[in-house]
């Protein structure tokens, strides 16, 4: 101390005061600071700033983040404009596998329910199926589309397999043999998402042409076709229990970006509307039960924001801002409090839900 003393006497107010900050800045480097904004249900908005500690771990693609999907309670199997497949550790920041064979990027990811299994599609107009403890190279390859990959679901019983491509058509595949059993062809339908409804013979598929439509596997015939919407329809997801479905549109300036939330039993129709982002809502997902007493979704989108809301009443419970990350492409549960968010410019997110303030939402990881 006295030692320092003497070199402050000695150096001028300029010297020292350019120390100091120096010192503050190593200081503020370790901590992470962000930024988020709370939506109460009452709609009062307040801008928080909050210190937690953060992972930055190494990344899992050199290039942005176009899909991200769990495959256990540990990994997460993600793909992006790098045209590679990563296998990853989120709870321990780890690469745990590369799987390299795709010529473009990677549009889709869709992982087999309890296996080591999964799928990816791109926009090589290529489907693989990779093993996480097999080889490196494919165990099979789908090859049909006469454009980019947009849909990818596996059935309940992984037996088979269906495709969506920009080309209008989708494809059923039997998963065991990698042979093309069934094609539709419908007008305009270029498919942006398909997603299997649990226990059921369905797909659910949303389009740019504004229109979800469930199909019937059994021969690929169209089972309904929900009302259309004003907007392009980005993405869809199932109830674990299978009687109600979230599509979600693109949109600029509040205008669409809003999520649906659809009856999927004797109605299908529309129940609820989610309303609040400025730009397309790239994902949305329904959140586990467990989470909270009453049921929630949440959304992502390319304004840099992931909300989750009271299902059944539409409010906005909160809101996190992940400025600087570009836009948010894909959402996926990761366990009961945590869900992954994969982004344009930062990688991949890990964010969890702070119980003991509510249903607050923070990012605690990136990679």
């Amino acid at each position: 101390m006295l030692l320092l003393r003497c070199h402050l006497k000695q150096a001028s107010p300029q010297k020292v005061l350019c120390r100091f900050c120096a010192a503050m800045g190593k200081l503020q480097s370790k901590l992470k600071h962000s930024t988020y904004r709370y939506s109460s249900p009452d709609g009062f908005i307040e801008e928080r700033m909050q210190t937690k500690a953060f992972q930055q771990y190494s990344p899992a693609h050199v290039d942005a983040v176009s899909v991200v999907a769990a495959l256990n309670s540990d990994l997460c199997v993600s793909g992006g404009k790098d045209k590679t497949v990563v296998a990853y550790n989120w709870r321990t920041g780890h690469v745990v596998k590369r799987f390299k064979g795709h010529d473009r990027e990677i549009t889709k990811i869709a992982c087999i329910h309890k296996s080591n299994q999964f799928f990816s599609a791109s926009r090589d107009k290529m489907v693989m199926m990779w093993e996480l403890q097999g080889p490196s190279q494919p165990r099979q390859q789908f090859s049909g589309h006469a454009m980019v990959v947009t849909g990818l679901a596996v059935s309940p019983d992984s037996s088979q397999l269906c495709t969506g491509s920009r080309d209008n058509t989708l494809l059923l595949w039997d998963v065991g043999t990698g042979q093309c059993v069934e094609k539709a062809s419908v007008s305009r339908n270029l498919v942006t998402h398909l997603c299997w409804v649990p226990r059921e013979p369905y797909i659910l598929q949303t389009s740019e042409d504004k229109t979800i439509r469930l199909w019937d596997s059994r021969g690929l015939q169209i089972a309904h076709t929900f009302p259309t919407k004003q907007h392009i329809q980005t993405y869809c997801e199932v109830s674990e229990d299978g009687h109600r479905c979230i599509s979600c549109s693109s949109g600029f300036g509040g205008e669409g970006c809003e999520a649906t939330l659809w009856d999927l039993r004797q109605t299908r129709n529309r129940i609820c509307e989610y309303k609040g982002h400025f730009q397309t809502v790239a994902s949305c997902v329904f959140l586990p039960r467990a989470l909270a007493s009453m049921p929630v979704i949440a959304t992502s989108s390319h304004d840099c924001k992931v909300k989750i809301w009271n299902e059944d009443t539409g409010v906005c419970l909160f809101t996190l801002s992940l400025d600087g990350s570009g836009p948010l492409t894909s959402l996926a549960v990761a366990d009961t409090i945590s869900l992954l968010c994969a982004s344009f410019s930062r990688g991949i997110h890990l964010l969890r839900v702070d119980h003991s303030r509510g249903l607050e939402l923070r990012e605690v990881a990136a990679f």
